[in-house]
């Protein structure tokens, strides 16, 4: 039974949503214990979710006519039924964090680089995280325990336990 936190239904949901983005786009968060243990639960799924699924694509040839009115056909990689499903799914159960412009990055250099990429952070979970993880789990033969909890003590003001939840490498 999931614990509630001090929140209501919908604001704790909202905080698992939001602290799960920030937790997969930047690798590590800083949380109370209770609600990083909470996160952990949450992260873990998504994860499993995408490495399950992260290699089911689809190769279609296109066949389009050139302004000369050759035919020339293109190979494309769509997404599979079971992927596209995932992806949807994560979508639902994270908020989308845009791309930040780096630094010394001019605004058309971030504008190019990011022109494809509609959803950076599910980008980023299918092509960095989830193969990532399932090499992992190929070499070590377990799957799961893509977190790990740090007790970094009381908090000062209101003595909360605090946390620190981070991907394993």
């Amino acid at each position: 039974m999931p614990r509630k936190i001090g929140l209501t239904s919908t604001e704790r949901k909202a905080v698992l949503r939001n602290q799960a983005s920030y937790l997969l786009w930047y690798g590590s968060i800083k949380t109370t214990a209770a609600t990083a243990k909470e996160t952990q639960s949450y992260v873990e799924k998504i994860i499993t979710l995408a490495v399950n699924t992260y290699t089911d694509t689809v190769e279609e040839t296109v066949t389009t006519k050139d302004k000369k009115g050759k035919e020339v056909s293109v190979k494309a990689y769509k997404d599979g039924a079971k992927k596209l499903a995932a992806r949807r799914k994560i979508m639902a159960l994270t908020y989308d964090i845009p791309d930040v412009k780096g630094k010394g990055e001019t605004k058309k250099e971030y504008k190019e680089r990011t022109q494809d990429v509609k959803h950076p952070l599910i980008e980023k979970i299918f092509n960095e995280i989830a193969p990532k993880y399932a090499d992992r789990a190929e070499k070590l033969g377990q799957k799961g325990g893509y977190t790990r909890i740090y007790l970094l003590g009381e908090r000062k003001g209101d003595a909360a336990e605090m946390a620190k939840l981070e991907l394993v490498d």
